[in-house]
């Protein structure tokens, strides 16, 4: 009975039959990528659009002033009344914090309008990403 499958003569001719081996095809030649330019003045520049801040004019965010902080036990807290003072953390005529979202993003100092409180922006943040602890 005669093995399974092919001899190594079988296999050479089979190779010899198919002819002279043909050279593999050349890849193509890398090129350069070509992307617009992001410089608004070049020629043949993508027109930018405007981002459409008008839609986010009536987002309504929180605008808070941050005076000064105590800690306080809770004998001391629930021995206050009308009249208690809490002492803050910080000194008369120094600047306040304005946080929008709780984020730093000014500071200023307090002022009186009439009857209310107001706050003048004296300077503003440049890292306007750091959030208050």
């Amino acid at each position: 009975m005669k093995p399974a499958g092919l001899s190594q003569a079988e296999i050479d001719m089979l190779f010899s039959s198919m002819g002279a081996e043909q050279p593999a095809p050349e890849p193509p030649a890398p090129q350069p990528a070509l992307f617009p330019s992001l410089d608004p003045r070049a020629p043949g520049a993508a027109p930018q659009e405007q981002a459409p801040i008008g839609l986010l004019a009536n987002v309504e965010m929180e605008v808070a002033v941050h005076l000064g902080q105590a800690r306080r036990s809770i004998r001391d807290i629930l021995s206050m009344g009308p009249g208690s003072v809490v002492e803050l953390d910080k000194l008369a005529g120094e600047s306040v914090d304005i946080l929008v979202n709780n984020r730093l993003v000014a500071k200023g100092e307090i002022v009186v309008i009439g009857e209310n409180f107001g706050v003048r922006i004296t300077e503003l943040i440049h890292n306007m990403g750091a959030k208050l602890k």
